[in-house]
């Protein structure tokens, strides 16, 4: 059942006390999970000596869990208390990743024991972001949906820049294992924050218990029948299998290759992600003056060239700030392009199918991330890091042409929203969210870090 209809509309997004305990917690995750991403490559790399291939198998196995689980855990969010599940996985990731600093203290950790850790986060993770990022739907007006994803996606950018100098400050103080302890702390207070949120959750009614299976396909056939959705999803996921070959060798090239210090590459990630927090508050007003079609061809199709300065790069501080500047660029591209698309599925779909539609979306792209670090593994054995940079760039050329041959490249306005069935399958009126508003009220949270910072490095 959708919460009840309200003519009120807020002032301001951050009245909503709510919103603000879920933004609150959702933030510090962010942050918390850019000290991982900086500190982890920094202790596979340089403290336990991976290779190329042990850093690829190590990606994969983070990277296997949502592949595997997004369609399970999407369903589950729309039968279930959402607010639950995200409580479960962040304390199951905290449980997690605290046993690295303790393996680290007791001189037994190991890259067996890191897998193993990246598998657990990833399953943890998964189950959380289904339910987190379906909510923001239920919790503004559609009308307002773009507007909330890009400050939504301006925040998490800037906490991610926040989090990956802090991760650089905690690696060189603490060392990269205690360094972890910053993202177990965001992990608590992220389920703290989510523990608090008052609002009751609205749930679809239901006129019979079905099987989880029935519910994932008719999420499959929700999402196929639409060629909207089908096209941004093939342009997330084709997106993803690029980045996650270059993600992958990313840490060990710039460390190992070019030489750059742990301090630097902290900078650099953080430096980087400012350009998410720029293209994302920027996305609503490039896509009221180009088109989101035109906004979203133009910024995939930027994303490539943003890729020669490390694919020419050789040591030396010059190189390092022009790694740097491409990095930028291509989070202001993916900051913009990446809100926009989330705006627009989270538009166009049925509060009820809200999950198992982001579900659909996780499980090809997460999907791709593994596919992509296995490749990642394999050609930096055969033919060299370098090499098989070059194929992640060439790579990324896929879903400009996907989206090129599609008629969304000439949408020049955001999407109607379609007419919700009522109880009885009948459409009707679109039914209106709590507004957000600082009074108690059936409106749950909002959504948390996919997104924006897909490939969150070069």
């Amino acid at each position: 059942m959708t919460a009840s209809p309200d003519t009120t509309t807020p002032a301001s997004l951050w009245q909503h006390r709510d919103f603000r305990r879920y933004l609150t917690g959702q933030t510090a995750s962010v942050a918390g999970s850019s000290v991982t991403t900086m500190a982890l490559p920094v202790l596979a790399v340089l403290e336990l000596d991976a290779t190329a291939g042990q850093v690829a198998l190590l990606a994969f196995l983070g990277q296997l869990p949502p592949a595997l689980l997004a369609l399970h855990a999407g369903a589950l969010a729309d039968r279930h208390s959402k607010r639950q599940q995200m409580i479960t996985g962040d304390l199951v990731s905290a449980a997690a990743l605290a046993t690295v600093p303790l393996a680290a203290a007791l001189g037994v950790l190991t890259l067996t024991q890191l897998m193993v850790v990246a598998a657990v986060q990833g399953a943890a993770g998964v189950l959380h972001d289904a339910a987190a990022i379906s909510l923001l739907p239920q919790l503004v007006e559609k009308s307002l949906i773009q507007r909330s994803n890009s400050r939504i996606g301006s925040l998490f950018a800037i906490a991610a820049t926040g989090g990956s100098n802090l991760g650089a400050a905690l690696t060189a103080l603490l060392g990269p294992a205690r360094a972890l302890l910053g993202d177990v702390a965001s992990f608590l207070l992220s389920a703290w924050c989510t523990a608090r949120i008052q609002t009751r959750e609205a749930s679809p009614a239901r006129v019979e218990k079905r099987q989880l299976r029935t519910e994932i396909i008719e999420g499959l056939r929700y999402v196929h029948a639409d060629h909207r959705l089908s096209v941004l999803t093939w342009v997330n996921a084709t997106t993803s299998l690029a980045l996650a070959l270059l993600n992958t060798l990313w840490a060990l090239y710039l460390l190992r290759v070019l030489g750059m210090s742990a301090t630097v590459f902290g900078v650099v990630l953080g430096g980087g992600a400012l350009g998410a927090a720029v293209g994302a508050f920027a996305a609503p007003a490039i896509s009221r003056t180009y088109g989101p079609g035109p906004m979203m061809l133009g910024a995939l199709t930027l994303t490539p060239l943003t890729q020669l300065p490390l694919l020419l790069a050789s040591p030396g501080i010059g190189w390092q700030i022009a790694i740097g500047a491409a990095l930028f660029v291509q989070l202001v591209c993916a900051g913009a392009a990446g809100t926009t698309q989330r705006s627009i599925l989270q538009i166009i779909t049925e509060y009820r199918m809200q999950a198992r539609m982001q579900a659909v979306s996780t499980c090809l792209t997460s999907g791709a991330r593994p596919l992509g670090a296995l490749l990642a593994g394999g050609l930096g054995s055969w033919a060299g890091v370098r090499p098989a940079l070059v194929v992640g760039a060439c790579l990324l050329l896929v879903p400009v042409v996907v989206l090129a041959l599609s008629p969304l490249r000439a949408l020049r306005e955001m999407p109607d929203p379609p007419p919700e069935p009522d109880d009885q399958g009948h459409t009707a009126e679109q039914p209106r969210p709590a507004p957000v508003a600082n009074v108690p009220g059936p409106s749950p949270a909002a959504a948390r870090r996919e997104g924006s910072l897909e490939g969150g490095t070069s």
